[in-house]
């Protein structure tokens, strides 16, 4: 069922659900969907590394701690003066790297866990601004005007490739460490986070997902499922029921979030 936050004049809307898939063992995913502000979280716990699915819980845990304590104590407690565009940017960049601090010593005291990791994309909505942290190859892609738009980019080999032009988009479909991620939280005991932020708009929609997901289904497909239907719950179980169909070759979270008039 999806649930709504007013932020300022805009009712912000968010549904979600993970699926296990067709082919893993375990769903390895964890996902936030509101309970107390406008924050969701999607994590993608790394697949071939011990204990995935902690820390990807970890992960949203902290981040969900981290944004509702500081809610509480407020912008004044921070060390020095900011304007509030650059305190919620540094919110965001605070929350994340504590749960990269949270897993990497989880790991150090459990060797069960040695090299466990996960990718992260989150998302705030205050003040007309949205706010991204994302690291790893979970997306964000935002449908305005009835056009997709990818608002990260891959922390992938793959896309290390297709930047430096090495390979054509063609053969990216084909490169054979496609799914190898180059940054991802829980490797070291610091990470760097990419930060986004800007404007919404009513109509706005907003897709955060595992490459369960993206992986499985081109722009097109997506902007297509998401726009035919008015219901965020019924497009995220038609998302996942795609994936599936297409192989369902790994664990598949998505969480739609609206802008709409209160």
């Amino acid at each position: 069922m999806s649930i709504s936050f007013m932020v300022g004049p805009h009712r912000v809307r968010f549904a979600g659900k993970t699926d296990i898939g067709l082919v893993r063992a375990h769903n390895e995913d964890s996902l936030l969907i509101p309970r107390e502000m406008a924050l969701a979280v999607v994590s993608d716990g790394m697949g071939g590394h011990a204990a995935g699915d902690v820390a990807s819980r970890i992960t949203v845990e902290t981040i969900d701690q981290h944004y509702r304590d500081t809610a509480r104590s407020g912008p004044n407690t921070w060390p020095f003066k900011l304007p509030s565009l650059e305190i919620e940017k540094q919110r965001m960049s605070v929350a994340i790297q504590l749960a990269n601090s949270n897993i990497f010593a989880t790991a150090a005291a459990d060797g069960s866990k040695k090299g466990m990791g996960c990718t992260v994309d989150a998302i705030y909505f205050n003040q007309g601004r949205f706010f991204i942290g994302h690291v790893g190859d979970s997306r964000v892609y935002r449908i305005r005007e009835g056009r997709i738009q990818m608002l990260t980019e891959d922390h992938s080999l793959l896309n290390d490739y297709l930047r430096m032009k090495e390979l054509s988009g063609d053969e990216g479909v084909h490169f054979p460490q496609k799914n190898v991620v180059v940054r991802a939280l829980g490797l070291a005991d610091q990470v760097h986070v990419d930060v986004i932020a800007d404007a919404f708009m009513v109509g706005d929609v907003f897709l955060l997902c595992s490459d369960g997901l993206s992986g499985m289904l081109d722009d097109r497909v997506l902007l297509d499922i998401i726009t035919a239907r008015d219901s965020l719950d019924t497009s995220c179980n038609e998302l996942i029921k795609a994936a599936n169909d297409a192989g369902g070759n790994d664990n598949i979270t998505a969480i739609l979030i609206r802008i709409e008039k209160p």
